[in-house]
């Protein structure tokens, strides 16, 4: 029986095709393991991480890109979630000290780049990125999965920002048996009783998610569609795979790939 896993899916690679690809970027997508709504699985963000980093690496790759995905961490921070089922949170210092050790590990063995792809809004790793490239020579890109492109036109709805027909119609395309859409809420939110801390630009405050919504939601994903998120999805791919690309095959010094 032959193998016919891709060599720059590592979870699934062997040995040997590690060595005949020869990374010198690796991908890290980075999710978390929560409730969302009644209707999409707890591992929702591991999923459209994973899946947006594979498809990225292996657009990078077809133009002669030495990328590779590495497997997702599955664990986010979910402070105000745990009043949930089975909800997992990892405190900075935790995710801190994994993004570490992924880097300790990859600079010896001569993988100078690490692209941080985040699909989960509650984590936030800019001040850790500085501080790991602060010790070890390696150069850390931050990218917000969702934030790639504009993917309003494709949504019915485009409000909220949780289990809402964003992420329901990415799910729909990627594991639709895990969707169970006759479960599925409204996504209301309640009313903010503090409208100036709640919508001037520049005030942030961690929001007490048992008060937020009633089953996790937020955003109607009654018109969500595989079709919409296959559609997402490219979009998704087509901005993050020249940044691969770009950044794979870029030379020591060239701004801003500096390394100190």
């Amino acid at each position: 029986m032959t193998c016919d896993t891709p060599n720059y899916v590592l979870h699934s690679a062997t040995y040997k095709q590690a060595m005949e690809l020869r990374p010198n970027l690796a991908v890290l997508p980075w999710g978390a393991t929560e409730a969302h709504g009644y209707h999409l699985p707890y591992g929702t963000d591991v999923e459209e991480a994973a899946a947006l980093g594979e498809r990225a690496v292996a657009r990078a790759n077809e133009s002669g890109c030495r990328c590779v995905l590495l497997p997702a961490v599955p664990f986010g921070a979910n402070h105000t979630q745990l009043y949930q089922v089975a909800t997992i949170n990892m405190r900075a210092r935790t995710q801190h000290a994994v993004l570490d050790d992924v880097a300790d590990s990859l600079v010896r063995q001569g993988i100078d780049r690490l692209v941080l792809l985040n699909f989960h809004g509650g984590n936030e790793f800019k001040p850790m990125i500085r501080d790991v490239m602060l010790g070890h020579p390696i150069f850390i890109v931050q990218v917000s999965g969702w934030n790639l492109a504009d993917v309003s036109d494709l949504l019915t709805d485009p409000g909220g920002d949780h289990a809402n027909e964003f992420e329901t119609s990415i799910m729909l395309h990627l594991r639709p048996h895990w969707v169970r859409m006759a479960d599925a809420g409204e996504g209301r939110a309640t009313p903010s009783r503090l409208p100036a801390l709640s919508s001037t630009p520049g005030v942030w405050a961690p929001r007490d998610w048992r008060s937020a919504t009633e089953d996790t939601g937020l955003g109607d994903p009654r018109s969500a569609t595989a079709e919409k998120g296959m559609a997402i999805m490219e979009r998704f791919v087509n901005a993050l795979a020249p940044v691969l690309v770009e950044l794979a095959g870029a030379r020591a010094g060239d701004f801003p790939f500096v390394i100190s």
